[in-house]
């Protein structure tokens, strides 16, 4: 009994449910040319001896020279080279231009800034159907604790580590948020987050919104009472009295003008770089325990967020206005 012939649109879509790194494969032409391809085939044979595969089209251009080759370097992309990614992959043009780049056993291309390297010796190479596989037995290598570019059905992912956490715990009572509600846990976050340094910003007698106009003026270095308002989204009357208390203080001066502005003043500088150099202790104290990897895929799933879903609001990066 014959079986139904295989879609290949399908077959590739079902392989892309396996997630896999990104790595970037080089070596030398004979004529000393570098060479280089984005491949996903990359995988480890054997520990004893060390040794590693990839996989190459049958159709590839680069094809000569990889069979010809007697050494290559496999280059595991780290989570922000994704434009190294795009750049091996395409055909044709320098890829290596205006790179910086390390020379290796054999004089290897090798690429910097990466997850994890691996210099090879090409130990065989193989039958694969429409492709031809590469084995090679690693010669030297060397790793980082970068976070590493991922690929998953057609696209670039994240990897994050799950720290051994168990299935969140369900909410005693109907009705009530659950512990893995989105909410709860960005507001717990900010909240653990936020604890030291808001001790000292309350110590110096200021209240979580005046540290906040503080650090807006340290971006704006000048504001009128309409862009307080709408920076800290307040109303008229709660920015007028905020902006009161933050000159009483001492911190903020006004300059008259049509409209006014509003400008730290020398003490306020002083203030504000203490609180915001507090704030950065505590970042780097806080990402320590994370990791790079997991850093990475919070801060730039936190970043997709805001950017997604905060059309509404106030670009605080963006250039102000003269």
């Amino acid at each position: 009994m014959s079986r139904p012939a295989i879609d290949a649109r399908s077959f590739r879509t079902a392989l892309g449910s396996f997630a896999t790194g990104v790595t970037v494969i080089t070596t030398r032409a004979a004529d000393g040319t570098a060479v280089g391809l984005t491949a996903n085939s990359f995988n480890s044979v054997s520990l004893e001896p060390p040794m590693v595969l990839w996989s190459l089209s049958r159709s590839a251009k680069s094809m000569p020279v990889f069979e010809q080759a007697e050494y290559f370097a496999v280059h595991v992309l780290a989570a922000d080279q994704e434009t190294l990614s795009t750049r091996f992959a395409r055909s044709g043009g320098d890829k290596f231009a205006h790179l910086a780049l390390e020379s290796g056993i054999a004089n290897l291309p090798l690429l910097s800034g990466c997850a994890a390297r691996f210099q090879c010796r090409t130990s065989f190479r193989h039958d694969g159907g429409d492709h031809l596989i590469f084995v090679g037995e690693v010669l030297e290598f060397d790793s980082t604790e970068r976070a590493p570019l991922i690929y998953h059905a057609g696209q670039y992912a994240l990897s994050a580590r799950k720290g051994g956490l168990g299935k969140p715990r369900s909410a005693r009572m109907a009705g009530t948020f659950s512990e893995d509600h989105l909410g709860y846990l960005l507001s717990r976050a900010n909240q653990q987050f936020y604890r030291p340094v808001r001790q000292q910003v309350h110590a110096l007698g200021l209240t979580d919104e005046g540290y906040s106009l503080l650090c807006l003026l340290t971006l704006r270095h000048a504001m009128t009472p309409q862009e307080a308002m709408s920076l800290m989204g307040q109303s008229a009357n709660a920015a007028a009295a905020l902006l009161a208390d933050m000159g009483d203080m001492g911190l903020i001066a006004r300059k008259e003008g049509t409209p006014p502005r509003y400008h730290l003043t020398d003490k306020g500088w002083d203030v504000t770089l203490h609180l915001m150099a507090a704030s950065k202790a505590r970042e780097a104290d806080v990402l320590n325990v994370l990791g790079e990897v997991d850093t990475f895929a919070l801060k730039t799933l936190l970043l997709r967020l805001v950017r997604e879903h905060g059309a509404d609001q106030p670009d605080l990066w963006a250039e102000p206005e003269e």
